[in-house]
């Protein structure tokens, strides 16, 4: 009996709101590895927000790809992990950072959140994960 999710089980099993922990090499070292919040849309490719001068994205510009997992968190448990090239570039405001925060925050703290943005946490950039391999597990094939 496998415990792969099937491709439409996995896609809606990324699109679901959940935090999201990448992986991106480091030479030398193991890969950094931290939480971040994204989006998805079946089909389409992985997207996330960060600061152009974090190391996230140093790493990123180096290595070109990164990894990332998400589960859930009670039985019976599921996890699933994309890794693959990733691009760098300008967000849209409204769909990568405003949408963003409403979805994790909901629309009051989400509101708050953006107040704390437009104080100043450096520009912001638009990391895109393009899924090429995929590995999942469902428990409840059990």
């Amino acid at each position: 009996m496998s415990l792969a999710m099937t491709k439409a089980e996995r896609e809606a099993f990324l699109a679901e709101t959940r935090v999201a922990v990448i992986a991106i090499p480091e030479e030398g070292r193991g890969p950094l590895a931290v939480p971040v919040w994204y989006s998805y849309e079946p089909g389409g490719v992985v997207r996330w927000v960060t600061t152009g001068d974090s190391k996230k994205a140093e790493l990123l510009g180096r290595a070109g790809r990164m990894s990332l997992c998400v589960q859930t968190e009670t039985p019976p448990y599921r996890y699933l992990s994309v890794e693959g090239p990733v691009a760098i570039g300008a967000p849209d405001v409204e769909r990568d950072i405003r949408q963003m925060a409403f979805r994790y925050l909901g629309r009051e703290m989400g509101e708050l959140y953006l107040a704390g943005q437009a104080a100043g946490y450096g520009e912001q950039i638009l990391v895109t994960l393009t899924p090429e391999r995929w590995l999942s597990v469902d428990y409840r094939k059990m």
